[in-house]
């Protein structure tokens, strides 16, 4: 009798050849290289060090892009955008020590934004592991603990013999729904050390499905077709997924209205009669998702920003579908579904009743009339004027990459990404200096398209040292940077909080010229000239920069009131 498990593939003559007789002057960094192209790998981002050279070394003989920024942590933000642009893990090549730990921000960044990073760092040699003070170079008592409470998975090597095994299971991790960072790492001997071990062959790390359980999915399409006044908020599992084909169908079946959340940007289509749109922080629509009876909560964990700063209190029964099981029911009471959002979409579609409701659209168009009634009477032409020159001059299709900066909180509720998985930020964690690196990463991966990025100065400042990475790659990416002379949200949060800001003013280079010396072409604009410069330089092949003087402001909060 023969059971599944005890097929194995007969290598043929040719592979035992090759097996029994590996090209010489290979290394432990070899099997590393080898092992990305066998699971699928094609581009790596990173920076050398003296403990991981024999990773960098081996890439020479490999197929493997390298992109390789100047800080550590930019490099950390290009390989998360380029896992949320292609869906692929991003091999992320770090050294030990000061290298690995630079890193620890844009992980945070990628694990809350559920980004497929595999970091793989090297560590001291084997002879100084054990948590004993050796005194090596980049020596730390336990690396790997400093990357636990922020990576989804650990994973350490020891010998030669376990880097495939250990990138794979790491790989799989990375993929497995919510994606997220995982971090692997190899001493320094064993990457240098001479390997007499096969070449790596393909290998399958495909993760397993999060399937719904159909007794969860009955009961939520049982609420849904008998509610009243249904709503859905969309997240940014719904992106991850490729699930918003299934999200509008269902919307259209139950006649509910949909609003997206910032991660969850183009989840639905913006000018749909039953978009909401992203505005999360009005209480309008905090009203009105209070008011359904049945709300479904889609790719998201309802946390500070979707939640309108924790002010949401919904009335009504919620069903949350959510891949990350620790954030099922986290803040709200719900019929909670552990599943990836396209299966258990689907199994709705399967189940769902038709639902008339002639009324829905009507009371989309009066919260949206309301909505723009309050941004109106504040008296914020630049502002809505400035986002909708770079919405006019962003092709289609084009990938946006938004710093943590006033024009990107606006466009957070008020930009229409147009497609799905096009416009990204770093909401997740909310660090700075995401924009430009992750600008970089996603014109990598697809340099067929130009990428826009958009920063402030403070925000500018802290990946500048990326336009010789650019202009060393030729990335096509075009970086509007808004300058107001300092962090101009937080000098707006403290004068609103003491009466007056407090280390909020900088100086700062001519951002043009620094550009220039880069060989990095440079425009200063206008307002009135803002959507034809932008689209000049999203036309020209190669990097830009445009600088934007002005100075924005937000629009009034409304988690505040009463």
């Amino acid at each position: 009798m023969t059971h599944d498990h005890d097929l194995v593939l007969r290598p043929s003559a040719a592979q035992t050849e090759a097996a029994l007789n590996p090209p010489p002057g290979r290394n432990g960094g070899d099997l590393v290289v080898e092992t990305l192209s066998g699971l699928g790998a094609t581009t790596v981002f990173g920076l050398p060090g003296q403990h991981a050279l024999g990773m960098f070394d081996a890439l020479r003989r490999s197929s493997l892009q390298y992109v390789g920024l100047r800080v550590e942590n930019n490099a950390g933000f290009a390989a998360d955008a380029y896992g949320r642009i292609t869906g692929e893990a991003a091999p992320l090549l770090l050294s030990t020590g000061p290298g690995a730990l630079t890193s620890l921000a844009a992980l945070q960044e990628a694990a809350a934004a559920s980004a497929p990073v595999l970091a793989i760092s090297s560590q001291i040699p084997t002879a100084g592991l054990g948590g004993g003070r050796h005194g090596y170079l980049h020596e730390l008592p336990d690396q790997q603990a400093s990357f636990r409470g922020v990576v989804k998975s650990v994973h350490t090597v020891r010998t030669q013999s376990q880097i495939p095994s250990a990138l794979a299971a790491a790989w799989e991790s990375a993929l497995t729904a919510p994606h997220g960072p995982v971090w692997v790492e190899i001493p320094q001997d064993v990457l240098l050390a001479e390997t007499g071990l096969p070449m790596v062959t393909p290998m399958d790390a495909t993760p397993e499905d999060v399937v719904p359980r159909p007794e969860l999915t009955a009961v939520a399409a049982h609420l849904l077709s008998s509610a009243a006044r249904p709503a859905i908020i969309a997240g940014g599992g719904v992106v991850r997924a490729d699930a918003s084909g299934k999200l509008r169908l269902l919307a259209e079946r139950l006649n509910a209205p949909v609003v997206t959340t910032f991660g969850g940007k183009g989840a639905f289509p913006w000018e749909h009669p039953l978009s909401l749109q992203s505005w999360l922080e009005d209480r309008h629509t905090t009203d009105l998702l209070e008011d359904a009876d049945v709300l479904l909560v889609v790719g998201s964990g309802l946390g500070e920003l979707s939640s309108n700063y924790h002010t949401f209190k919904p009335r009504g029964r919620v069903i949350q579908i959510e891949a990350d099981l620790g954030k099922l029911e986290s803040n709200h009471p719900a019929l909670g579904i552990h599943a990836d959002a396209r299966l258990a979409l689907s199994a709705l579609l399967e189940t769902v009743d038709e639902r008339p409701d002639p009324t829905a659209p009507e009371r989309v168009r009066t919260l949206l009339a309301r909505v723009g009634e309050r941004i109106a009477a504040q008296e914020l032409t630049l502002e809505q004027d400035v986002l909708a020159s770079v919405r006019r001059a962003l092709p289609d299709g084009s990938p946006s990459f938004w710093d943590m900066t006033i024009l990107a909180y606006w466009a957070w509720s008020a930009f229409d990404p147009r497609r799905p998985n096009t416009m990204h930020s770093a909401q997740g964690a909310g660090g700075l200096g995401y924009g430009f690196p992750a600008a970089l990463g996603a014109a990598a991966a697809d340099p067929t398209r130009p990428v826009l990025a958009v920063s402030g100065d403070g925000g500018a400042l802290y990946s500048i040292a990326e336009l010789a990475t650019a202009k060393q790659y030729g990335l096509d990416v075009t970086w509007l940077i808004v300058d107001d002379g300092g962090y101009g949200i937080l000098r707006e949060y403290m004068t609103d909080a003491f009466g007056q800001a407090t280390a909020t003013e900088l100086a700062r280079p001519d951002f043009v010229a620094l550009a220039e010396s880069f060989g990095v072409p440079g425009i200063r604009t206008t307002p009135g000239t803002l959507e034809a410069d932008l689209s000049k330089a999203l036309a020209t092949p190669g990097p830009t920069v445009v600088l934007l003087p002005a100075v924005l402001r937000m629009f009034a909060p409304t988690h505040l009131d009463g």
